[in-house]
């Protein structure tokens, strides 16, 4: 019996990974500053940088439909799902260990929870949270109200997993005429959402409920299928130093402050409604259609792009250390405050490529060639 690789991997668009890692890199800055607010959404610098995580859905619907559209002949939906969760599970068996591990350490008022929770309780949770699977409020260990209490962003992976399903049973299948159609209305249902809602942005989606379910799939159904759509389409814009302009562009769109105050709150959900349904996707159209003319932009797009999903999935443990500091000395938004900040930066960071490079790439491989791999007569 000899063996051979199901499927190998495409190339990449090493723009777009590169673009992955500026944005995660800047959800760590956004959730650094954001626990010197005390809640107040209108004082947050970096005041947008949650919506990283809908662009990392635009990026993902892209990218799917690049590896995968043409490739339904030869693979199943179940094949599907175990590259799929070839790709993304280790590392969230990763973040759920590491916020186990770190848990309570947290003990905070801002987390009021951690003190009556009991190891047996704390380690069902960690489980159940490798699994991806979200616990009730009733699980709740923390206080957050969180469907993953130990690492908060996992909510935007169990969406990711559910928008990956719809398109391996349903969308997959569409023709562009129909998927344009769905797409509009999830952009209908999003404009919706923000110019009426309470809030006027899309903060939310972690939580097992009604209402937070809504805003998750709000979220999810726009930026992921019409990030297919994008792919389909195929017009993609070419300009030189694509990788430094892209960037640019989604620094600013993150970092702009809150558009209106308490009493116009829509006027912030007009500009999020246009960040996502126009400038995500000319970002996206921009990295995918530019090139890269020099050997530094390739290794720093290569890095940002190893990197930005184990940044992304295991930053937040330190986040709710972070915060518990913060609350627990009234630390103010100052000099020592901004240095402990950077100090969670460069740790995450170095957690990350730690966890990169000793477990998730060999994981992966070994997961590769147990599940990807098929025997055939030689």
């Amino acid at each position: 019996m000899a063996q051979t690789t199901y499927l190998e991997s495409k190339n990449h668009y090493p723009i777009l990974d590169g673009l992955r890692g500026v944005a995660s890199v800047l959800v760590i800055m956004f959730h650094v500053l954001e626990t010197f607010t005390g809640g107040n959404k209108f004082v947050q610098i970096i005041n947008h940088g949650y919506l990283a995580v809908d662009f990392f859905f635009l990026l993902s619907g892209f990218v799917v439909a690049y590896a995968y559209d043409d490739r339904w002949g030869k693979m199943t939906a179940w094949d599907f799902y175990k590259r799929r969760l070839v790709r993304l599970q280790p590392m969230v068996i990763m973040g759920s260990l590491i916020g186990a591990a770190l848990f309570y350490f947290q003990a905070s008022p801002a987390f009021p929870t951690i003190a009556n929770t009991s190891v047996w309780e704390l380690l069902l949770v960690m489980v159940i949270g490798a699994t991806l699977i979200p616990v009730p409020l009733s699980m709740d260990i923390r206080g957050w109200q969180e469907m993953h209490p130990l690492n908060g962003p996992a909510w935007s992976l169990f969406f990711e997993y559910i928008a990956n399903i719809l398109y391996a049973v349903l969308v997959r299948r569409f023709s562009k005429v129909v998927l344009s159609v769905f797409v509009t209305l999830a952009a209908f249902m999003l404009i919706q959402y923000l110019v009426t809602s309470k809030s006027g942005d899309l903060i939310g989606g972690w939580s097992l409920n009604s209402e937070q379910l809504y805003i998750g799939f709000t979220r999810v159904l726009f930026p992921f299928f019409g990030g297919v759509l994008l792919c389909r389409i195929g017009k993609l814009i070419h300009i030189r130093n694509a990788f430094w302009w892209s960037s640019l562009l989604i620094i600013i769109m993150l970092s702009i402050p809150r558009i209106g105050d308490e009493h116009h709150v829509w006027m912030n959900g007009i500009y999020e409604s246009l960040c996502l349904i126009i400038v995500f996707p000319l970002i996206v159209s921009i990295g995918a259609g530019g090139e890269l003319h020099s050997a530094r932009s390739e290794k720093i797009c290569n890095f940002l792009g190893e990197i930005s999903y184990p940044l992304y999935i295991t930053h937040y443990p330190l986040i709710y250390l972070f915060t518990a500091w913060v609350v627990n000395n009234k630390v103010p938004l100052g000099i020592s405050g901004l240095l402990m900040g950077l100090l969670v930066v460069i740790t995450s960071l170095v957690i990350a490529y730690l966890s990169l490079r000793f477990y998730d790439k060999p994981v992966r491989e070994w997961l590769r060639k147990k599940v990807l791999v098929k025997k055939i007569n030689s």
